[in-house]
């Protein structure tokens, strides 16, 4: 190792944040924009299927509720494209890679929500899962990214609250509700599993992740603790996990669980899913209609720093 590596593995092995200004790897920065980015960009698409049920929701308290999670999620996007732009990158360019397809986002947002009960289910398993994963992100070696995820993870903890809430009145409500909410369980329970990426041996990042300190834990240690955590949830909820394979084992000390479809899986991350298509179409059409916005703002900021300048 050379000085600058040196440096930048004792900080690694000392538990030390590595900040902007820090020298590092090359293939760290692209990793961490790589990461970052796609976290942002899952923020970002992760409010439409949501914003589809805003003006649907069944009561006032409701449709706030859901309101100000939509726009919690649009702060986490924005915490997360300036944690990303630290690395060096502008944030058009980010835009770019989301809106020609280069970037990826979460593969969970590619599912269409049909019903309201969908909302709760979204709230209490892919915030779950997002929460298992992004908790251990608060220990993220690079300084800007664990503290923008701070903040996020406490939102994020009171989106799976709100959305468990959710799922309780609808399991204790008519008998119709309680089919609708077990209808979503089965529908989100294995997107939500595939959420955490792909097995280890198949993962392609995570390895190298752990090596620098950006990731903690494993893609498949993180699914089997959520599933640890979920299934005493919906045991709660009088509702059916839907995978016949799900027991206890007593020697393990966790659940065993059915196999994942990986088949399922790539092919929504290839652009195949149910509203790859129609998220893409919908995200490019919101940039595109508000370049108004963002063409005025730029246009006021550079006439206040005028008159600044000229006092």
């Amino acid at each position: 190792m050379d000085k600058f590596e040196q440096a930048f593995q004792n900080k690694l092995d000392n538990e030390e944040k590595i900040e902007p200004k820090d020298w590092m790897p090359e293939k760290y920065r692209k990793t961490l924009i790589r990461q970052i980015s796609q976290h942002a960009h899952s923020e970002i698409v992760g409010m439409l299927p949501e914003g589809n049920w805003i003006t649907r929701a069944p009561s006032m308290r409701r449709k706030i509720g859901l309101l100000a999670k939509v726009q919690d999620e649009a702060g986490h996007g924005l915490y997360l494209y300036s944690a990303a732009e630290t690395l060096g990158i502008d944030r058009a360019e980010l835009f770019d890679q989301l809106h020609s397809g280069i970037a990826k986002y979460s593969s969970i947002f590619n599912y269409p929500t049909i019903s309201w009960s969908d909302i709760g289910a979204i709230g209490w398993l892919v915030d779950g899962a997002a929460i298992m994963n992004q908790v251990m992100l608060t220990r993220a070696s690079y300084g800007p990214y664990a503290r923008a995820m701070v903040r996020i993870c406490k939102e994020e903890s009171f989106h799976q609250r709100q959305g468990y809430e959710m799922m309780v009145s609808l399991a204790n409500g008519t008998e119709e509700q309680k089919e609708m909410a077990q209808d979503s369980l089965n529908r989100w329970w294995w997107p939500s599993l595939m959420m955490f990426g792909p097995s280890n041996a198949e993962s392609t990042h995570s390895a190298q992740s752990m090596a620098w300190k950006i990731k903690r834990k494993s893609n498949d240690d993180l699914r089997q603790q959520f599933v640890d955590v979920t299934v005493p949830q919906a045991e709660y909820l009088g509702l059916k996990i839907p995978d016949d394979k799900l027991k206890w084992n007593e020697e393990r000390g966790h659940y065993d669980f059915g196999e994942i479809n990986w088949d399922e899986f790539w092919e929504v991350v290839k652009g195949n899913g149910p509203c790859n298509k129609e998220r893409l179409e919908t995200r490019v059409k919101a940039h595109e209609n508000g370049a108004w916005v963002r063409e005025a703002a730029m246009a006021y900021s550079e006439k206040l720093n005028t008159a600044v300048n000229h006092k």
